[in-house]
């Protein structure tokens, strides 16, 4: 997939996720990482779609905040694109834009957020490895669906774009041996509802996957690629 006017705009993603750094490598971007750090567990809604978006959403707002700040303490160095967390009226308001800005490419912020949903209730990490291995029980011949959102912030206009993606995936019976390797390698701790589809030892264990693997690996390329597009 070739990246989409990728020379015209700057791209930059918010997560330290390997897998979504890997996966917006692959779309062609080149792009910087910055971290939100919010607490996510202080944002609840009823509905999985409803969620993944306020999280994603507050992901930008305070990734945002610290560029605003950057650029608070930098006024005085060379011209920068002034970046608020705000509409583009409200931007244009209160920093009135020089010629140097309004002719600056546009930076596009990408954030994103993810849960599992399992039998209608939503998982998010494990706290433990007792729930981990209790998550992976509970897929072992059964189905799970991803529902992961993809925000697009446009930080020259204020202009944002949001979407999110479902995944149905379903499970062959997992063996408790691959369950116990997985929980000490780790890496099923620090992913959403303790799945994860690509790595070797689950991956002749998937009977179905009814969507997309980049959009259970945390960022759908082709939503992705749609929402900044529109963000521009």
């Amino acid at each position: 997939m070739e990246a989409y006017f990728s020379s015209s705009y700057k791209v930059i993603l918010g997560s330290s996720s390997a897998a979504r750094r890997k996966i917006l490598g692959e779309m062609g971007y080149e792009f910087t990482t910055m971290t939100a750090d919010i607490d996510e567990k202080s944002i609840r809604r009823e509905k999985p779609e409803e969620l993944v978006m306020a999280i994603a959403e507050a992901k930008a707002d305070a990734i945002i905040s610290k560029l605003q700040t950057i650029h608070d303490q930098t006024k005085d160095a060379e011209p920068r694109i002034l970046i608020a967390a705000d509409t583009a009226e409200a931007i244009l308001q209160r920093n009135p834009i020089g010629e140097n800005i309004k002719d600056a490419e546009p930076t596009l912020l990408i954030t994103s957020d993810q849960v599992v949903v399992y039998e209608g209730v939503v998982r998010e990490k494990p706290s433990s490895k007792e729930e981990a291995r209790q998550f992976m029980k509970d897929y072992s011949g059964g189905h799970a669906a991803t529902v992961g959102s993809v925000i697009v912030t446009n930080l020259k206009t204020g202009l944002r774009k949001g979407d999110y993606d479902r995944v149905e995936i379903y499970f062959h019976e997992i063996p408790d041996e691959v369950i116990e390797n997985l929980i000490e390698e780790g890496t099923v701790l620090n992913v959403a509802g303790g799945l994860i589809i690509e790595h070797p030892l689950i991956l002749p264990l998937i009977k179905q996957v009814v969507g997309t693997t980049d959009s259970v690996m945390g960022l759908p390329k082709a939503l992705t690629e749609r929402l900044l597009k529109e963000a521009l």
